[in-house]
C-alpha cells in the first residue's frame, strides 16, 4: 500500500492530509485562531461541584466551564481514597492540576481529566500513574513482552510515574526507547515547576503544533513521503526530526511545484465531497449521512445497481463496499458518539457475518476507537467512535441563517397562510386601515398572484388596505408586517 502525508500551511491555518492509494483518508485542520485544546495542561479552579452528577465544572480560563467527572480522576486519587462520591475528591473554589481531553463540542465544554499524559514518539508518560502499558495494536507476545521488561525496570530505577508503549515502539532498541522515557521524564520536571508558581485558571503546558505532531502520531513505516509546502516549516520538521525520529528525516520534502499540494490527489475536491449528505458508491448505490448532536445516521440504498443473479447478492456486495466507503467517510468526516448503520436487509446470517467484519477490517486503519454491536432485529448497526474534535462540517461550516440548521425552509405557499393569519392578528389587536408587508421575492410574487383572490377576500372581509414590498435580501421564512 502507498501512503503519503500532505501538508499545506498557510499564516491562519495548518490541513494535514493522509492519502493511501492516491485517495483521501484522512483529513486534519488546525487554525491559530481555534487551536485545538487536547493535550492543553490548566491550573483550574473547582467552580461547581455535581454530588447528583458525581463530576463538576472547573474554570480553566474558558469562556465555558470545563467538565470532570469522577471516572476522570487520575488512578492514584481514586486508590487513595477509594470513595465513589466526587465530594470526597473536590470542593469549591479548589485548585486542581487538569489536562484537556475532548475540545468544547458544540454547547459543551471542554472534557477534562487529571490523569496527565505527555506523548512522545514511542511511549505516553503520565506521571500519576502508578503502572505501565503496551498499544494493544502491538500483537506479538515476546515483542510485549520485552517492551514491558524494559518500561518496568526504568520505573523502577528512576521511581517515577507509569508509561504505555505506543505502536511506533514495535520493534525499537531498548537505548533509544530509555532516551525517549528520560526525555518524558525532565519534560515534566519543567511542568512541575511552572504548576507550583502558576495561579487559579493559569495555561501551563500545551501540546506540539499539528505539523510536528503530524511526525510524532501519523507517522508509521508505510509512509513513502511527506510533503509540506512551507520552507519554515519543513526547516522545523527537519529539526524536530533529527532529534527525535532520524529516521524520517529523507521521507521530508520542501513542496515546491507551481500547483498547490492538495491538488495533487484533488484533496480540495474530496473535502467538498465530504460536506455533502450524499455518497456515491461505484456500484451504482449511494450512502446518506446524517449527523445530529445526538448521533449519526448512516442509510445505505441500492440506487441505480441492479446487481447480477439475484436481489440478495446485489444487496450483499453493495453492503460489503458501503462498509469499506462508511470506514473511510467516518475518518475523513471525524464523526464521532454514537453512530446508527441501516445497511439493506440481508437474509443470509452468513452475509450479515461477512459485511461486519468487512466493517471491523475497514476501520482498523482509523486511530480513534471504535465499538461494533452485532445486526439488531431491525437490521441497524450500532457503534461508537471515540470523538476527540469537532467533526470536519463543524470545523467549516455553519448553521444555515435562513433554516436555522433544519436543512428545511417552509413553502411559499405555508408562508402566505402564515402572513393572512398574522395581517389579521394585527388587525383586530391596533384596529388599523393600512398594512405594508415585506417578504422575500418568491413569497411576494405568490401573494400577487396564486393568492390574490384570496388576498381581495380578506381586504374585504378586515376592511383594509394591504401593500407589499419585495425584499431581496429577505430569505423564503422572513417577513415582517408594518402598521401604516
Amino acid at each position: 500500500m502507498s501512503e503519503e502525508i500532505l501538508i499545506n500551511v498557510t499564516p491562519p491555518e495548518t490541513r494535514v492530509a493522509v492519502i493511501e492509494n492516491g485517495v483521501l483518508q484522512e483529513l486534519i485542520i488546525e487554525r491559530s485562531r481555534e487551536r485545538g485544546l487536547v493535550g492543553n495542561i490548566y491550573k483550574g479552579q473547582v467552580c461547581r461541584v455535581l454530588p447528583g452528577m458525581q463530576a463538576a465544572f472547573i474554570d480553566i480560563g474558558l469562556p465555558k466551564a470545563a467538565f470532570l467527572h469522577l471516572s476522570d480522576l487520575s488512578s492514584k486519587e481514586l486508590e487513595k481514597k477509594g470513595s465513589e462520591n466526587i465530594e470526597h475528591y473536590l470542593y469549591d473554589g479548589q485548585l486542581i492540576v487538569v489536562q484537556v481531553v475532548k475540545d468544547p463540542l458544540g454547547s459543551k465544554g471542554a472534557r477534562l481529566t487529571t490523569e496527565i499524559s505527555i506523548p512522545s514518539r514511542f511511549q505516553v508518560y503520565m506521571p500519576y500513574a502508578s503502572n505501565s502499558g503496551v498499544s494493544q495494536r502491538i500483537e506479538c507476545a515476546e515483542e510485549r513482552a520485552r517492551l514491558r521488561t524494559c518500561l518496568d525496570s526504568f520505573r523502577q530505577e528512576h521511581q517515577c510515574g507509569g508509561f504505555i508503549a505506543r505502536t511506533a515502539a514495535e520493534c525499537v532498541e531498548e537505548s533509544i526507547l530509555i532516551a525517549d522515557m528520560n526525555f518524558l521524564v525532565k519534560l515534566w520536571e519543567s511542568i512541575s515547576e511552572k504548576i507550583l508558581t502558576a495561579k487559579a485558571k493559569q495555561f501551563i503546558h500545551k501540546d506540539l503544533p499539528l505539523s510536528i505532531r503530524t511526525l510524532r502520531d501519523l507517522y508509521k513505516e508505510s509512509i513513502e513521503r511527506i510533503r509540506v509546502d512551507s520552507r519554515e516549516t519543513y526547516h522545523r520538521l527537519v529539526e524536530f526530526a533529527n532529534v527525535f525520529v532520524p529516521e524520517i528525516v529523507p521521507l521530508i520534502e520542501h513542496y515546491t511545484g507551481e500547483c498547490p499540494v492538495f491538488d495533487i490527489y484533488s484533496v480540495e475536491d474530496e473535502i467538498q465531497k465530504a460536506l455533502d449528505r450524499k455518497v456515491k458508491l461505484k456500484s451504482g448505490g449511494h450512502l446518506v449521512f446524517d449527523q445530529t448532536e445526538a448521533m449519526t445516521t448512516v442509510d445505505v440504498n441500492t440506487g441505480g445497481y441492479v446487481g447480477g443473479r439475484n436481489l440478495e447478492e446485489t444487496i450483499f456486495k453493495t453492503n460489503l463496499e458501503a462498509a469499506q466507503t462508511i470506514a473511510r467517510q467516518l475518518r475523513l468526516r471525524n464523526l464521532g458518539g454514537i453512530i446508527i448503520i441501516d445497511f439493506i436487509d440481508m437474509q443470509s446470517d452468513d452475509h450479515k457475518k461477512q459485511v461486519l467484519h468487512a466493517l471491523e477490517r475497514h476501520l482498523e486503519k482509523d486511530r480513534a476507537k471504535s465499538k461494533i454491536t452485532e445486526v439488531s432485529v431491525l437490521g441497524l448497526v450500532e457503534m461508537t467512535r471515540k470523538r476527540t474534535r469537532e467533526s470536519l462540517e463543524h470545523i467549516l461550516c455553519e448553521p444555515c441563517s435562513a433554516c436555522g440548521g433544519r436543512g428545511v425552509l417552509k413553502t411559499a405557499e405555508s408562508m402566505c397562510l402564515e402572513i393572512f393569519r398574522e395581517i389579521i392578528r394585527e388587525v383586530r389587536l391596533y384596529k388599523v386601515q393600512k398594512l405594508l408587508v415585506l417578504a422575500s421575492n418568491g413569497v411576494v410574487e405568490m401573494l400577487l398572484d396564486e393568492e390574490a383572490d384570496m388576498l381581495a377576500e380578506l381586504e374585504t372581509f378586515l376592511g383594509v388596505q394591504i401593500k407589499f414590498r419585495a425584499e431581496n435580501e429577505y430569505h423564503q421564512e422572513q417577513y415582517d408586517v408594518v402598521l401604516l
